[in-house]
């Protein structure tokens, strides 16, 4: 067995974690280097090929597979670094964009503008043709005005187009004659078609999903071939895939074509580590996934065992921001990670983020120029990280800086330091248990049924008090926590998504219609699988999932289909009560009187191709260690005191730890609040336990 690489390049830092030939999996971190990615990801090879004792070229050349995971296409979108767009449409429609989906949060509060669409105004174009819904042409395409829009488009140097014909999933031809003059008269410009990208019911979610897609062709073509051709000039010569907002990976040309599948790519493989963990320590199958990096806080959700997907995951707050319009793993992502920003308000109140210092600067501590209180600089000051053993001694940290920074804040609001840097770390837990509530509490799920999977570099430094506030007992911190998304793409699968859009419903059931339907989405889940490497004789497995809501509501829910093929009244009512007991889980209700629309139907492909093997049988041993140390610690509970302090490489399974006190790893640091305990589990994961 060869060795395989997964690479998590975020805000902050990049993770990379290598499964060695013996099964081991070893970690680097690094710096990441927003300019040219490969510096950083080679500074964490560096880290493990010198663990293994060999070079970097020779690892990379001894690799069979190495995954990719980056935040790039989101932070371009979140920042408008994307390419200059135009956006086609209907003639009529050329607001779509623009009104979105018409909601707002606080719909008498006037302190905030409406939201600029994605796409500007100016650069929306209307297209003479229309297509009815049932597929029949109401107004003939018009090539000649088409060909003048497009001159349009070369004069005012667009990189970029995104077309979106109003029911060009019912009839796709004037949408390919579009593509067809898109090439002829600006070849070289990519551009994306709607009714290939996301053939959907809804016309803004379509719409903003090809605009994005479009949007990011040219940055993400450009990165991602670069990335690339790096990885080959240093001697890499394996399988180059890309994980994906699905919560699987493919192959690096796929997301080329379509790089509105990366967004989200690294936060998605949380959950697919978060649910490795589950199973190994057998703690079931419901769990909360935390992921706590250097710029972002992110939470997912484990249920049943499998993955929690949507097609509701906004790019910004709902309404405000743009909509993804494509199906992802269901992830949250607020702005409070290590990195994350204190300040105070026009009000004189503490606030911490959205704002990140990033990787360039940095936190104070960092010593590279930063000079804003975060919270890696208050948990620094605080006592709980070792400033000679972040990130294992590879990046020494400032303690003077992040003591500066945090006093001159203390001054501004009238407290200690030690209550400033701890009010931070309360701030960010409040942030954070508000992100969890959202996805568990307002989509009807108790919090305490589930476990907590804690990753991120950062994980450890609050999620006690965060479990424990949300009444969950019990909190998995995996000992490689701190590259959590990359540990995740180790146990993925290939995962590929097919779309059809059949409005119908349960008093009126098309089931021809349906069942050809099905039958589309299979055929190309099958072709797509035909056309992967080394795909013969993987595991595959199909699921069938319909998107479906009571007559009169306006959003849908993700319903399994029972059956493969909808044959009978039997099977429309076996269906309708599938998507019965889903609303009564979700909202607590079900209406057997009301007829079930169903909208977009879905298939999603699993291939395993690999998988790591299990860890091995230890055998644990309940026992109380030996603290390495102690160090003066705060905590609001008891003040500033000494406190024990244990590496994580001295401890052996069953080892129980009692709080206060500080463990230890190399990337990663786990707080034990006062009153509450860890114990290192026999597969080498730390059980926190919260009540």
């Amino acid at each position: 067995m060869a060795y395989r690489i997964s690479v998590d390049t975020g805000g902050t830092f990049t993770d990379m974690v290598v499964l060695d030939p013996a099964g081991r999996l070893h970690i680097g971190k690094s710096l990441t280097t927003p300019d040219r990615i490969f510096e950083g990801m080679e500074g964490a090879l560096a880290v493990v090929a010198g663990d293994l004792g060999i070079s970097v070229p020779k690892l990379l050349a001894e690799t069979a597979i190495l995954i990719y995971g980056t935040t790039r296409a989101t932070n371009a979108v979140v920042t408008k670094r994307t390419a200059r767009t135009a956006f086609l449409t209907t003639r009529g429609f050329k607001d779509t964009l623009t009104f979105k989906e018409g909601g707002k949060h606080g719909p008498h509060d006037y302190s905030y503008d409406y939201p600029d669409p994605y796409i500007p105004r100016r650069l929306s174009f209307e297209i003479t043709e229309r297509v009815s819904a049932e597929g029949e042409v109401v107004v003939p395409f018009d090539e000649a005005q088409a060909r003048q829009v497009i001159e349009t488009l070369k004069a005012r140097k667009i990189e970029a187009v995104a077309v979106s014909l109003l029911w060009s999933i019912a009839l796709p031809d004037h949408e390919l004659r579009l593509g067809a003059l898109l090439e002829e008269m600006m070849p070289g410009v990519p551009y994306t078609l709607s009714h290939q990208l996301v053939p959907i019911l809804r016309e803004y979610r379509r719409a903003s999903a090809t605009a994005i897609d479009a949007s990011l062709k040219p940055l993400m073509q450009k990165h991602l071939r670069e990335m690339a051709a790096d990885l080959r000039a240093a001697g890499f010569a394996g399988d180059l895939l890309v994980s994906t907002s699905v919560g699987g990976c493919q192959a690096v040309e796929e997301l080329i074509a379509r790089p509105i599948h990366t967004l989200k790519s690294g936060p998605a493989m949380a959950p697919v580590a978060g649910r490795a963990a589950c199973a190994v320590e057998r703690l079931g199958g419901n769990a909360i996934v935390c992921d706590t990096g250097g710029t972002t806080f992110d939470v997912g959700l484990v249920r049943d065992g499998g993955l929690v997907y949507t097609r509701d995951s906004w790019l910004g707050q709902r309404w405000l921001g743009d909509i993804i319009g494509t199906s992802t793993v269901d992830v949250r992502s607020i702005g409070a990670g290590g990195g994350s920003i204190a300040w105070l308000d026009a009000g004189g109140l503490l606030r911490v983020g959205p704002q990140s210092a990033g990787s360039t600067p940095g936190p104070a501590c960092y010593g590279r120029g930063g000079d804003q209180p975060t919270v890696s600089d208050a948990a620094l000051h605080l006592g709980y990280i070792d400033p000679g053993y972040f990130n294992g001694g590879r990046l020494a940290l400032d303690a003077a800086a992040a003591t500066r920074v945090i006093t001159r804040l203390a001054g501004e609001i009238g407290r200690t330091p030690d209550e400033t840097a701890a009010a931070i770390m309360t701030i960010a837990n409040e942030l954070m248990i508000k992100a969890i509530g959202e996805i568990t509490v307002n989509e009807g799920l108790n919090p305490r049924e589930s476990v907590i999977v804690a990753g991120g570099g950062a994980a450890g430094f609050n999620i006690m008090p965060i479990a424990r506030e949300l009444g969950c007992d019990t909190v998995i911190l995996p000992r490689l926590a701190s590259a959590l998304s990359a540990c995740g793409m180790q146990y993925s699968a290939i995962i590929f998504e097919a779309t059809r859009s059949r409005f119908t419903d349960s008093a009126n059931f098309d089931m021809a219609g349906v069942n050809r339907a099905l039958a589309e989405i299979e055929a190309e889940l099958a072709e797509f699988q035909r056309g992967l490497q080394g795909a013969d004789g993987a595991e595959a497995r199909v699921e069938l999932v319909v998107e479906a809501r009571y007559r009169a509501q306006v959003w849908e829910l993700d319903t399994r289909l029972p059956l493969n093929r909808i044959t009978g009244a039997s099977d429309v009512a076996a269906l309708a009560e599938t998507f019965h007991q889903a609303h009564e889980r979700v909202y607590a209700v079900r209406d057997e009187g009301s007829p079930v629309e169903f909208v977009n139907w879905k298939g999603r492909i699993s291939i395993s191709l690999f998988a790591p093997p299990p860890p091995p049988d230890v055998t644990a041993s309940a026992h109380v260690p030996m603290p390495a140390a102690l160090r003066p610690c705060y905590f609001v509970e008891t003040g500033r005191a000494p406190t024990p302090i244990f590496r994580g490489a001295a401890l052996q399974p069953g080892a129980q730890v009692s709080g206060p006190a500080i463990i230890e790893e190399p990337t990663t640091t786990i707080v034990v609040y006062p009153g509450l305990s860890a114990e290192l589990s026999a597969a080498g994961n730390y059980i926190l336990h919260c009540a």
